[in-house]
């Protein structure tokens, strides 16, 4: 009984399958028989029409899709009890995940896949971000580092730490459709507004004591750093060539956007933090830094130039590196006295 059951089944599966064959053999047939109507003077008209058009949409595309947003005044409002760092963070990741639209991943038919200021300037800012939610995960969000981490920072810094250039096809991680990286930034939004508003409720941690300010400053100072070297290295070796260099302005913009998300999240972190910076007198060192970091996130050159240090062509590489030097040794002076 089973096997005539199964032989039934067997039967079915191969009417079924014939009758797909029989209507895609047809379905060709109809198709190459409209091909041989259509003229050879509409076939050339359409194989100089379809590239026109996509080139014709890039070209559109491209400056509709460019955007390197380095406004410094965020309109965000803070709720009583709730961290300001944390509503930035929030409004940051929104702003270049919704408002703008996130980049890096843009598959080759999108305009964002032509450009690379704004993919490298979203690139350096969601680093940076990163960075911050992990600071956040392990020291701020935890009562002296030494209870649970927050369930929420837990699952949001490991989103935001997610590779920003994860399509929804890549064959890196599976050969079946994948998460895109912006999806995971997205949902990171939502964990940190649940952390924030039980924060501002009084059922989360965000612990305003010295010495997590100091580890948050000591991070990004070694993260600031570490771009640092990177421009120094880039100009000891490419600086002052007579053909046009491209990979500078990558480097640039990946930088600025590093240094405008840091240099919004220490803003914030002076008004979570103003009874410690008041109490050990930083206020007005922590405002050089941030003036230092404000005019390195704000430098905006129309051609980014890399030429000789002492050349007649400037080279934004290196005025953006002097900034991001004199931003390291504020940071390190006011670490230092939160030391004391």
């Amino acid at each position: 009984m089973a096997q005539e059951i199964w032989l039934w089944i067997k039967e079915k599966f191969v009417a079924f399958f014939a009758m797909i064959g029989r209507g895609l053999k047809a379905l060709w047939a109809y198709f190459t028989g409209w091909v041989v109507t259509v003229s050879g003077s509409t076939w050339r008209k359409v194989a100089v029409a379809i590239p026109l058009a996509f080139i014709l949409y890039i070209l559109i595309g491209m400056p509709i899709v460019h955007r390197v947003d380095d406004n410094l005044n965020l309109p965000t409002v803070t709720k009583p009890g709730g961290s300001r760092a944390v509503t930035d963070l929030i409004y940051l990741v929104k702003r270049e995940t919704v408002d703008h639209g996130w980049t890096p991943n843009d598959p080759i038919f999108q305009p964002g896949w032509w450009l690379d200021n704004t993919p490298n300037y979203q690139k350096g800012m969601m680093g940076a971000l990163s960075r911050f939610a992990f600071e956040l995960r392990d020291q701020l969000g935890r009562t002296r580092g030494s209870s649970a981490e927050d369930d929420d920072l837990l699952k949001a810094s490991g989103n935001l730490s997610k590779e920003p250039d994860r399509w929804v096809i890549d064959f890196s991680t599976s050969i079946l459709p994948t998460t895109p990286s912006d999806a995971y930034y997205r949902e990171a939004i939502e964990q940190l507004e649940r952390y924030n508003a039980r924060l501002a409720s009084g059922d989360a941690v965000f612990e305003r004591r010295a010495d997590n300010l100091l580890a948050t400053l000591d991070r990004i100072a070694l993260d600031l750093g570490a771009s640092s070297a990177a421009l120094e290295s880039y100009i000891g070796e490419h600086s002052g060539g007579v053909l046009p260099d491209f990979g500078a302005d990558d480097l640039f913009y990946q930088v600025k956007g590093q240094v405008y998300a840091y240099t919004i999240i220490l803003e914030a972190l002076r008004e979570d933090f103003s009874n410690v910076i008041e109490g050990r007198e930083v206020s007005v060192l922590y405002g050089e830094l941030l003036k230092s970091l404000r005019a390195a996130a704000t430098l905006d050159p129309l051609i980014v130039a890399n030429g000789a240090i002492d050349g007649v062509l400037a080279n934004h590489l290196s005025m953006q590196g002097f900034y991001l030097l004199r931003a390291r040794t504020k940071l390190r002076e006011v670490s230092n006295i939160l030391l004391k």
